[in-house]
């Protein structure tokens, strides 16, 4: 399953030969019109070079790199860093000075979609979130729908100027995780997905349960990923079910077949079945980590949580 849609992307190895213009031609937007941090790194990468000190090797560790950059800056740098951010709630369309990372963001969540009454609203919480703050409103809307960015503006114009400095900064950070996601290709994923279906009506691994993957793309599309059966340990057998190349950051669903399970080992459930097909949808985005994501189910309920 694994997509050739970022094979051209460079990988970390090709970025560590780069010489500064290419450096920071790919990395200079990462953190929004501030290839500062770009620049900065690749002179304390050269230096380390020459000192023999070991250069970053994954993407963990080039983000984490440039977190320290702007975290290590001057409040004035922070500040400068914050205003270069554009007001969310202007439509895509109108904002002539985005960077191209910034259009595609805004794109995803629908802002361009803002009703007039919507956007008036949107406006006018702006407005008092600039006067009271002194930069825009920031958040990560890459994953996030316009109902999202509404309700986090009306809860975070209420913040005290130092919590919200910070908040701003943790969103920048996070703007910046997802842009190297999109911008180096990671040619061997060390991360994978591991699944385990726990029977909590019997106090059992949740053995010979059927159970599929699907991969949600961007256009809604579905992707089958793989189908399994669970082993008398509850567990996906022969291993993880993503791992190497397959294990791609993005939007996945499993769907556990609850209702069946349940029926061939006799275990009381209504006509109708309460929990018949179960949908579990999630999303990976560290392509370096161990992604476990269980099903704890009966009858009546169920739960899961983030493993690791």
């Amino acid at each position: 399953m694994a997509s050739s849609e970022s094979d051209s992307h460079p990988t970390m190895s090709d970025i560590r030969l780069f010489p500064l213009a290419d450096f920071v031609g790919l990395l200079g937007g990462i953190y929004e019109h501030s290839s500062w941090v770009a620049e900065t790194l690749f002179l304390s990468l050269a230096e380390a070079d020459e000192d023999g000190t070991k250069k970053m090797g994954t993407i963990v560790e080039l983000a984490a790199a440039m977190k320290q950059i702007v975290d290590n800056a001057s409040h004035e740098k922070k500040l400068e860093l914050l205003k270069a951010h554009p007001d969310l709630c202007e439509k895509v369309e109108a904002l002539k000075d985005l960077t191209a990372e910034s259009q595609v963001e805004q794109g995803r969540a629908g802002l361009q979609t803002l009703t007039d009454e919507e956007r008036a609203h949107f406006l006018s919480l702006n407005s008092a979130y600039r006067t009271k703050f002194g930069f825009p409103f920031i958040l990560a809307v890459r994953n996030a729908t316009k109902y999202t960015v509404l309700a986090c503006v009306e809860r975070r114009v209420g913040n005290l100027q130092e919590v919200e400095f910070v908040a701003a900064l943790k969103q920048v950070h996070k703007i910046a995780w997802m842009r190297l996601l999109a911008a180096v290709r990671i040619k061997e994923p060390a991360g994978f997905l591991t699944c385990h279906v726990l029977d909590t009506a019997n106090g059992t691994p949740a053995a010979n349960m059927r159970i599929m993957l699907h991969k949600l793309l961007d256009d809604g599309e579905r992707v089958l990923v793989g189908e399994f059966v669970t082993n008398s340990d509850g567990r996906l057998p022969g291993g993880p079910a993503l791992k190497g190349v397959d294990f791609q950051i993005g939007v996945y669903e499993w769907t556990f077949f609850a209702g069946d399970y349940f029926a061939q080992f006799g275990t009381p459930t209504s006509g109708t079945p309460f929990l018949d097909v179960v949908p579990l949808r999630f999303g990976i985005d560290n392509p370096e980590d161990h992604y476990h994501v269980p099903l704890l189910v009966s009858p009546w309920s169920f739960s899961t949580y983030r493993g690791s």
